[in-house]
């Protein structure tokens, strides 16, 4: 029997390629999962036609395209509601049909509510994988057809079909679409009283939020009251109290990027560095797929062992009905629990949601000891080969690890974690591999400029930042000049401590020598555009942008790529506890680099050797009279900076 061939006769406002659950196991290194928004809808439609669940399928985001198929094939359309037609004849969604040799399948703009549609066909797309999935990431440029959504002209084929085909997606399990949402929530990672204070929580869950035109697949902004927050400020994480030592992030969980409350998507960062009081449960990820602008959302605290399970496709899953039934939530603020490593290291168990646990050590503080434990347990971690962990992925005082809740509950998962902590070797021991790796910098490259300008435009004009980041950080670190800056960035070296902050393999890193350690804070509101391999710092920490998306980080120039698209295995540049030395160059220079790069040129200069904490430590004692008088000379520039926003109203 010939393979199915379909033609995009009209691509639609943007449809990809996805399968489900996407793209696993490369959080840790800044690759989302990606996959269908609304799980739920795609997964009921592959069923219905006999397909695997996961079935790579097309995600139609307001308008639909018209496909034309080469021979007979069954296909069934579901999610928000649209115009759906075969060769003019009207279709109805959630049921199957056959669209003849040569006929054409047309879907038509959405009319809500909802926001996105689902094509599935008998078979399933038959494209490429990249990194283990069909699921399309257009801003990493990778998946689907191409790496982008669907354009005219373009084709694609079919998978064989060995499924039955049934009448139509049961009634009952179809999902129920409204422009007023509740949102089942777990309490933390960072809630009350620690982060924001009782009022603010209360406030959270009993607001309805709307959500804002700027949203997509990476997030859903959401317009809603500004928290009072429980700390005046995130130390050396940044100004704002919102920030904090970078840490991973979970899909659907809510991220304070300043005073903006973002609910983070399938295509969203993981890692990053503010703070989010509430996760939605894993079985109402769906909803942030259908979600328009203008709805409105509020979160409704459930007990996290009492949420239906993602893999429930039927009644069981609870989506049939709008409201979230709920008698209230685990009312622990997130803390499943807290322990002492030793004499001086504590250790917190925060909820990640109902399938997670993030793992913090110490104190809300810059220490590279408590990197180091969280070195050791991710080790443990990685050998101990536990059925039902799914990603382990390190921040700089934390490890997330997400689980499979069938296979390895959270109570379980926290009885493993108090016996490694008996297992895992003492953070003075840690002797790891650590290159040193050369990349030139473009100091305030234009495209940063160019970033800067926009924010200005089309956020805000107003930000103390603004108009020129390095002249902002000058001044929050107390220096003479911008020359000062420049120097401090090209003297010191940075030790990565993170990577996926923001996307693709992209570096947090902060200078091993804390007097190279410029502090900054982070944008308010964030940039909607950032260009790729901009380089910036916030809080004590510096970044390198693997691609184009939002940011908060204050520029101070661009590099080149850290991410290898020709690659197909282990395609990110840096490794954890490398240590990053810039070189000047002049941006048309950085552009040929780049350009050599992306061709496949990738001439990258790097030095064996290796970080012992043991040394680390008695460098920080030998120099601990000069480390505490630049200290001090930086918190006092901080903390006039800090009055000056307080003044100005900038911190509510």
């Amino acid at each position: 029997m010939p393979r199915t061939t379909i033609e995009v006769v009209r691509p639609g406002l943007l449809t990809t390629v996805q399968d489900w659950p996407g793209r696993i196991g490369y959080w840790h290194v800044g690759v989302p999962p990606s996959g269908p928004m609304d799980d739920l809808s795609f997964r009921l439609g592959n069923r219905a036609l006999g397909n695997a669940e996961g079935a790579a399928g097309l995600e139609c985001t307001l308008a639909g395209p018209a496909l034309r198929f080469t021979e007979p094939t069954w296909v069934c359309v579901t999610g928000a509601p649209a115009e759906v037609a075969i060769d003019g004849a009207e279709v109805e969604l959630w049921r199957t049909a056959l669209v003849p040799a040569g006929g054409v399948l047309d879907i038509g703009a959405v009319r809500g509510p909802g926001m996105r549609t689902y094509v599935l066909i008998a078979g399933g797309i038959d494209v490429p994988e990249y990194l283990g999935s069909a699921a399309t990431f257009t801003l990493g440029k990778f998946g689907g057809v191409d790496g982008q959504a669907l354009r005219a002209g373009a084709t694609f084929t079919l998978g064989p079909h060995r499924g039955r085909v049934t009448k139509a997606v049961p009634m009952a399990d179809q999902p129920a679409l409204t422009r007023h949402w509740q949102l089942a929530v777990t309490e933390g990672p960072h809630g009350a009283p620690e982060f924001l204070t009782r009022g603010d929580f209360d406030t959270l869950v009993g607001t309805g939020y709307r959500v804002h035109f700027n949203s997509d697949r990476t997030g859903i902004r959401l317009i809603g009251p500004k928290p009072v927050w429980a700390r005046p400020d995130g130390g050396e994480a940044g100004l704002h109290p919102s920030n904090i030592h970078d840490t991973a992030y979970s899909v659907g969980t809510l991220d304070f990027t300043g005073d903006t409350p973002i609910l983070l998507g399938p295509d969203g960062p993981s890692l990053g560095g503010f703070v989010c009081p509430v996760t939605v449960v894993a079985a109402d990820l769906w909803k942030l797929g259908q979600l328009c602008p203008g709805d409105t959302v509020r979160f409704v605290p459930v007990r996290a062992e009492r949420a239906a399970s993602v893999r429930e496709l039927g009644q069981a899953r609870r989506a049939h009905i709008a409201t979230v039934l709920s008698d209230g939530g685990d009312g622990d603020d997130g803390v499943l629990r807290r322990a002492e490593v030793d004499d001086e290291i504590a250790v917190t168990y925060r909820r990640a949601g109902d399938d997670g646990v993030l793992v913090e050590y110490g104190a809300m503080t810059l220490d590279l000891g408590l990197r180091a434990r969280v070195h050791a347990l991710h080790q443990h971690l990685l050998s101990a080969r536990l059925r039902g962990v799914v990603e382990l992925t390190p921040g700089v005082r934390s490890l997330q690890i997400r689980v499979d809740p069938r296979l390895l509950s959270i109570a379980a998962l926290l009885a493993l974690l108090a016996e490694a902590e008996r297992d895992i070797p003492s953070a003075d021991a840690l002797v790891v591999p650590s290159r040193t790796v050369r990349l030139p910098l473009s100091w305030d490259d234009p495209a940063t400029r160019e970033a800067i300008t926009r924010y200005m435009h089309g956020v805000r004009a107003d930000a103390p930042w603004c108009p020129w980041n390095i002249e902002f950080i000058r001044r929050v670190n107390g220096l003479a000049s911008v020359a000062e800056v420049y120097d401090t960035v090209f003297d010191a070296e940075y030790l990565v401590l993170g990577l996926g902050d923001v996307y693709l393999g992209a570096p947090v890193a902060t200078p091993t020598d804390p007097r190279h350690r410029l502090v900054t804070t982070k944008y308010n509101p964030a940039r909607t555009w950032t260009p790729e391999n901009a380089v910036g710092i916030g809080g004590a920490y510096l970044c390198i942008y693997g691609m184009e998306g939002p940011g908060g980080y204050q520029f101070v120039g661009r590099t080149t790529q850290v991410w290898n698209h020709r690659a197909r295995e282990n395609p990110w540049l840096l490794r954890y506890f490398d240590r990053i030395r810039w070189y000047p160059v002049e941006a048309d220079e950085l552009l040929d680099l780049r350009a050599d790069f992306a061709s496949g040129r990738v001439d990258v200069t790097t030095e064996d050797g290796e970080f012992r904490l043991a040394d680390y430590r008695a460098f920080l004692a030998d120099n601990a009279a000069s480390i505490d008088r630049f200290r001090t000379a930086q918190t006092a520039a901080f903390a006039a900076e800090r009055d000056s926003w307080r003044a100005a109203g900038e911190l509510g």
